[in-house]
């Protein structure tokens, strides 16, 4: 399977939702930006929306595809977004933040009235964990608070525990936000409503890679078309 033509079709079937003069939230990652060029060449015949980019990455896609931008401390709240996932799980509960933009991802979804989700059907899983959970952490401290994480995961039943520090060439990754990212190896997470709880009240932790109770859409992308999932 192609899993660039799937992420293609999940990003087309997701234009179906947008409508004119809507502002809608744009994701990070490649699936996310499939769906920003396709918007770009919609706009270009006409469509008259709005974006607000989760990444510094997305904001540069999209204006030169030609989606305008809105500053996001302009809006009040969005009518659409539309993201990719790391893993989605039957109950619609996620795992983002392979791409370190979690925390901006997250207030964008948490601002629409609809949060539309588009992934190849790799990412559709029966437990989430499998796919390290991103967690953002101020770059103080971070080796204490990477301790109380990994405590937290072993409380709640992780398959696995381990909590290191995400580099790139021998550096640690900051965010947009100037914040670095615990990779948490978990291998399964039975509990993940109260790994997110537990995660939440950790001082240093800035968000979490969890998103539970925000996706209303999931579209699934296969090498021949997509399947649109609704809660």
């Amino acid at each position: 399977m192609s899993a660039d033509l799937a992420k293609i079709n999940a990003a087309a079937a997701a234009l179906d939702f947008v409508e004119d003069g809507m502002l809608l939230g744009l994701g990070t990652g490649s699936t996310a930006a499939h769906f920003v060029r396709l918007l770009g060449e919609r706009v270009k015949k006409g469509l008259n929306v709005r974006g607000v980019p989760t990444s510094e990455a997305t904001d540069k896609l999209a204006r030169d595809v030609g989606v305008p931008i809105v500053p996001v401390d302009r809006v009040g709240s969005l009518d659409l977004a539309v993201d990719g996932a790391d893993e989605v799980d039957g109950a619609f509960r996620l795992i983002k933040g392979g791409g370190a933009a979690l925390l901006r991802e997250k207030i964008i979804a948490g601002a629409a009235k609809h949060f539309v989700v588009i992934a190849d059907e790799s990412k559709m899983v029966d437990t989430l964990g499998a796919f390290p959970l991103p967690v953002e952490v101020t770059a103080f401290g971070f080796t204490l608070t990477a301790q109380r994480i990994y405590s937290a995961l072993k409380a709640h039943g992780c398959h696995g525990t381990e909590a290191g520090l995400r580099e790139r060439d021998g550096k640690p990754v900051v965010t947009d936000g100037g914040n670095y990212i615990i990779d948490c190896k978990c291998a399964a997470i039975p509990d993940a409503e109260g790994l997110a709880d537990a995660l939440k009240r950790i001082t240093g932790v800035v968000e979490h890679g969890l998103f539970l109770g925000m996706a209303r859409t999931v579209i699934v992308g296969r090498e021949k078309g997509a399947e649109v999932r609704e809660r």
